[in-house]
């Protein structure tokens, strides 16, 4: 019978990554727990995205069942991800009844058709829906990127895809007023992430 020598004691560099995993792990917690107030968040807001007026960020931060105040910055982006998730879903309807009533303008209809796929479960939509995946993981800064896309596909449906693409055709339509509002609870989201994972 052959003995082994099993050291029992825990080396060296086994406690240091169980003292950076618990490290970790407390800084996480610490972050999903963090309350920061509605004005901090909504002047950064303000500062960082020139498109939200300070009080468009505290008007639907509040408007959170019992108001903002003493909510942590995950509950804070879980409900912007359940507002912005029905506001794009409200959006696709609109282009779906947008590319109904351009039968007659073949520009215009081709230009809504790649809007719903912006949109859509490929564009906009999907992104959200990642974020609010990547949110359940604790993957803060995953969320910020996922939400980042879901404004890159606003962006394209309204200005177009690239540079070197045809300028999108006049919208006689108030589309781009629906995409702006949606865009900039986007950009409350990028905020609230990004405070998640600076911590």
């Amino acid at each position: 019978m052959v003995n082994f020598y099993v050291n029992r004691r825990p080396s060296l560099i086994s406690s240091i990554v169980l003292i950076f995993l618990l490290l970790d792990a407390s800084s996480l917690s610490y972050a999903a727990n963090r309350v920061v107030e509605v004005n901090v968040i909504c002047k950064q807001t303000k500062d960082r995205m020139k498109d939200v007026p300070f009080r468009v960020c505290y008007n639907f931060l509040n408007s959170i069942l019992g108001g903002a105040k003493g909510k942590d910055l995950v509950t804070l982006v879980q409900y912007t991800i359940g507002v912005v998730r029905a506001k794009i879903t409200n959006t696709i309807h609109f282009i779906d009844s947008l590319i109904a009533n351009s039968r007659n303008n073949p520009s215009l209809k081709h230009h809504y058709e790649r809007c719903l796929d912006h949109f859509g479960e490929e564009g906009a939509l999907g992104s959200i829906d990642y974020s609010g995946e990547l949110l359940k993981k604790g993957d803060y800064q995953g969320v910020d990127v996922a939400a980042g896309s879901v404004k890159t596909n606003i962006e394209d449906c309204v200005y177009g895809d690239s540079p070197s693409d045809d300028p999108p055709p006049p919208h006689p339509s108030s589309l781009p007023e629906h995409a702006s509002n949606v865009e900039k609870l986007v950009d409350i989201l990028i905020v609230i992430a990004y405070l998640l994972y600076t911590g």
